[in-house]
Order: C-alpha cells, then structure tokens, then sequence
C-alpha cells in the first residue's frame, strides 16, 4: 500500500520559515544616507550601479568573483530620496556608473504585490476549511450529513446469547430478524412487518442491547444513532440529517435504524419555547414524513428506544409508524440470577458464592445496575488481596449500591451513636412483628454515603407486583418504628427520621388519593403518576377541589398517626427486647440476620396476627 502524504500547515510553516532565511542571507545589507553622501560614495567608487525610480535613488555596490571576474549579490544597497538634481545623469556618467531606470508599473511587481497574497490567503482558508469538513465529528462541510455510526455485524459481537432474560421481549424480536433473513415467508401471504418498534423500559434494562443483539442475529448492517444528534441550531439541519439517514438506509437495505434516546426527538408538538416552528419540531415532522415515504418490505426496520413514551408524539405511536411497543422491564429473580450469570463469566468466583441468594437480595436492579454489582464485587477482592470473588465482596458491594459508601472517618459522639442504635433496632424489631414486613437482613450503625448514618436491610423472599392495605400499612409501620424507639427510649425526638416520615406519607398519599383504600374518600383516583419508569414528579397534576385537598391531608395525617399508636404499643411490650438488640449493635456496629434472630430466640416469639 502506499503511503499517503498529506498537506499540512506545518509543512507551509516550516517551508516559509525556510526561505525567509535564505532571503535575508542572500539580500544585501540596506543603508539610508543623505543625496550628498549619496554622490560621496559614487566619487569614491562605493558604488558601481545606480537604479532610479520615481522617488528613490538606489546605489549598489557590488563583489566580483576572483577567479570569473563576474558581479555576484551586492553587499550593500545605498538608499536616498531622489531630489530634483539635472545635473544627476551627467555626475553619474561622469563616474562610470552604471545608470538604470527602474519601471513602477511591471507585470512581476503586479504579481507579487496583488495576485500572490490573494492566492496565499485562498490557499490557508481552503486548508482551514477542509479540515474542518474531515472525519465523522460534523465539519463544516458535513452539517447536513447523518451523524450515523454505521457498524458491521461482526463488529456488534452481540446476539440473543449475550442478552439474559427478557425473553418476551426477545421473542417478540425474533420476528423482525427472521423477516429480515427470510422475507419471502412473510410477503407469499401479503404480510407486512412493522415499519417501527419502540422499545420502552426504565434506563438500564438493555433497550439498546437488544437492538444490537437483533443487529446481530439478522446479520445486517446496523445504523444507530442518538436523538440528540439531528438537533442543531442551524435551522434545517435537523431534517436534512434525517433524509440523509434514510437515504442511507434504503441504500444499504436490509438493514436496521436504531435511534436511541427517541424522547429528545420526539416530544410532542407544540410544547417548544418558539411554538410550532422551532428546529426540533420540524426535524420530528422530517421524521414523520420519511417513515411514510419508505417501502415497507424493502428491508429497512426502524427500532429506536425510551425510557419516557408518556411524552412522545401521538403521530409517532400511530400504525404505520411505531406501531409495536415492547415492554424492556426490571428483571425478575430468574432474570435477576440470569444476568449474574452473564456478568460473572469472566470473573474468578469463590465455589460457596451463590448467585440466587444474590438475586434475591437485589429486587429492582436493572442490567446495568447488576453488571456494576459484579465489577465493585470484583474491585472489593482486588483490593483485599484474594484470589478468588467470595459472597462477602458481593454482599458489601450490595450494600455499597443500595446505602452508598460507608465512612468510617465520620465519627459519631456517643449520643448520636447510642440514638442510631436505638433508632435502627426500632425498624428491625417492629419488621419481625409484622406479618407481612420483609425480613431482616442486616441492621448496621456505620455512616454511609452522604446522610445515612445507619440503615436496617429487609431482604424480600420473592418479587412482588401487588399490595394489599395491610401490606401497606405494615410497611408504614416498620419505617414508623425508628422514630417511636427514640421517643420512647430518650423522651425526644431527633432530624434522623426525616426518611423515613417521607417514605410513609407518600405511602399514606398513595393509598389515600391512587389507590382507592380510603373510606371517606371513597373508590376514586386523585392523583396521577406523571412517568412511570423515571419515578420523578409522581404528584404533579391536580385535578381536584381545596376541600378535597384537605381532606385529603387529613386521612394522611390520620393514617401515620393512627399507625404510630400501634408501633409504640408493641416496642412498649418488646422493650427489654430493644434494650438487648440495642446494646449488642452499639458493641458490633453491625448485626445479619442469624446473630439478630439468635439474639431476639426467634423460634420462641410469636408475631401477632
């Protein structure tokens, strides 16, 4: 191959420098004199030559070559101002000197003082601007082209194999990859595939995962993209980017679109600061009108993904265009042990660590959430200095992610430690007297992350997708039971509850206002949850009267109350039992679930029904 060499500013730099030092090696020494020094030097015979121009008389004195007798470069150059001196030619004569008259309006000079710095300063801004329109980081000259990475299958290195779980989710895949290598089975009978497929789940489940193992399977070339990347500030260069990405597309068919992050793109009309006419709006508009332009059994499949569809544009979601969504959820415990499984392929695991019981203690985590379990595990052992990833970097890992990093520089004085103890062996006594409560897995008094200063762990036993009110109200009851132990114990209350009495009053609001299990209120909803994979501004939309409002805040306010009478009463019937717990965590720090249930003889004690 050969070697391309290509033009650099450098290179001009280095070249200019060069002949800028040639020139002033070459180029004789300059000297302004006066006229009668001037006609001194020709007396003298300094000065063998005289060029005459219009306002200037230049005098030169040159060196003769000893061997060739032949004038090389003059040494020196004797400049005056030209006086009005008719005498001047016949002095000149006179000395022998040779007389010559200099033309002011030459070709060359033209040349040299217009033309050549024109061209010089073309030549710098082409480069310039050539540089700038190089490669794939958007140049100047590439603002209307698709930001578009185009990766080859055996590039992506992911298919089905590599994602664990999800396995609706997959089968519902498994019909656009078998189109897409075999589409004649599908148009014998007139069937079409979708034109587009959204897939929808909370951040982290392994929406653009899928997307590639799809790419992967099908064996096709894979266009992916983020919404983000058709915004620009220029008007219409969005909507240029998307006919360029479908142009592309149909070009390069069968293939598949992955437009990741579909919300920054997508968001419903006429919610812009500028109205209908803002840039985004017209890039979705583009969008609309390329999905109904291209054929539908070419062989180009549009996936893209979000974890916010409650925004996205109606005319997006219609048939036609999105028209299948698949759900990418939260995984469940065999999903959960599943993904473990993948993520601990290449990591040296104890033989005694066992991944379902890892499973069990994380309900909720996402994919991601799980691949970075295994990797703080891992560095947890690495720094340890063992050999092999056992069951306890898992569970510090575990504990890490859900309480954040423990401090042991925060020292804590002797009351606040003794208030923190009481205050954690609250939770835990109050969730082994509830029926329904969660067990115990840990209960701990070191500080962890920012404003944790213990925390109690409740490891479910399998995952849920309903509550009843009594599992509510249990619920509250256990985050109720820290704040009762300190009441009763010191007399007083402290800041530490703040938590928890959030946590129960959204539960209580929750009952009171969505779920219908209010008496006075009756079977009605009141609230609305604004998104349901973010979790963010859960009670954002009113769409009832003050009184309701009030009354609303009354049942909460009676519910918590209601709740802690009953959660003082049983740490009152439990309190040599607080006492024990208590002052044995204020010894360890940190007590799992065998040394607590060895502590409180949890054969013997009878949870009330």
């Amino acid at each position: 191959m050969e070697k391309k060499i290509s033009f650099s500013l450098y290179y001009l730099l280095i070249a200019l420098g060069v002949f800028m030092l040639i020139q002033h090696w070459l180029a004789p020494q300059i000297i302004n004199i006066s006229y009668t020094q001037f006609k001194k030097h020709v007396v003298e015979k300094k000065i063998n030559s005289v060029v005459i121009s219009s306002n200037l008389l230049k005098g030169f004195e040159k060196v003769e070559d000893v061997q060739k007798k032949e004038p090389l470069f003059p040494k020196q150059v004797y400049v005056t101002p030209r006086v009005d001196d008719r005498a001047l030619v016949e002095f000149l004569e006179k000395n022998s000197v040779d007389i010559i008259a200099e033309n002011e309006n030459t070709l060359l000079r033209t040349i040299l003082s217009w033309v050549l710095p024109a061209l010089i300063f073309v030549g710098i801004w082409m480069f310039f601007m050539r540089r700038m329109g190089q490669g794939a980081a958007g140049g100047m000259m590439t603002l209307g082209k698709s930001k578009a990475k185009i990766i080859a299958q055996t590039d992506l290195g992911v298919n089905f194999e590599s994602v664990a779980g999800q396995d609706e989710a997959k089968q519902e895949l498994a019909e656009v990859i078998e189109f897409l290598k075999t589409p004649e089975k599908f148009t014998r009978l007139g069937a079409k595939i979708p034109k587009g497929i959204l897939l929808v789940g909370p951040p982290g489940t392994g929406k653009t995962l899928l997307a590639k193992a799809v790419a992967g399977e099908s064996g096709v070339p894979f266009f992916s993209i983020s919404g983000s990347d058709f915004i620009e500030m220029f008007v219409g260069l969005g909507a240029a980017r998307v006919r360029d990405l479908f142009e592309q597309a149909n070009a390069k068919a069968p293939c598949i679109v992955f437009i990741d992050e579909l919300d920054s793109l997508g968001k419903a009309r006429g919610t812009g600061v500028m109205g209908g006419h803002d840039e985004r709006e017209q890039t979705l508009n583009q969008l609309l009108a390329e999905m109904d332009g291209f054929e539908v059994n070419k062989g180009v499949v549009i996936l893209a993904a979000t974890n916010r569809p409650e925004i996205l544009d109606p005319a997006l979601l219609r048939p036609g265009r999105f028209d299948r969504h698949i759900l990418v959820d939260r995984p469940d415990l065999r999903e959960r042990e599943a993904i473990l499984r993948v993520h601990v392929k290449g990591i040296k695991l104890a033989p005694a660590v066992n991944l379902g019981v890892i499973a069990r203690r994380t309900p909720g985590f996402t994919g991601a959430d799980l691949a970075n379990l295994a990797n703080e595990a891992t560095l947890l052992a690495v720094r340890k200095g063992k050999e092999q990833v056992e069951a306890t970097e898992f569970e510090e890992a575990i504990d890490r992610i859900i309480a954040g990093l423990e401090k042991k520089n925060r020292v804590l004085n002797e009351t606040e430690k003794k208030t923190v103890a009481y205050h954690e062996t609250g939770h835990a006594l109050i969730a082994t007297f509830r029926k329904t409560a969660e067990k115990v897995h840990k209960i701990s008094i070191v500080p962890r992350g920012i404003g944790a200063l213990g925390y109690t762990m409740q490891l479910p036993t399998e995952d849920r997708f309903l509550m009843s009110k009594t599992e509510l109200l249990e619920k509250i009851d256990v985050l109720l039971g820290g704040r009762a132990a300190e009441k009763m114990i010191f007399g007083e209350i402290t800041t530490g509850a703040q938590n928890d009495l959030q946590r129960a009053t959204d539960i209580a609001r929750s009952m009171v206002a969505m779920y219908g299990m209010n008496e006075k209120l009756g079977q009605v909803t009141y609230l609305q949850q604004s998104n349901q994979f973010l979790q963010q501004g859960l009670f954002q939309q009113k769409e009832f009267s003050d009184q309701t409002a009030l009354l609303i805040d009354e049942e909460v306010r009676k519910i918590i109350e209601e709740r802690m009478v009953g959660v003082e009463k049983t740490l009152a019937e439990q309190r040599p039992m607080l006492e024990k717990v208590a002052q044995r965590l204020l010894e360890k720090e940190a007590l799992d679930d065998e040394e607590f249930k060895a502590l409180l003889g949890q054969e013997k004690l009878v949870v009330p029904a």
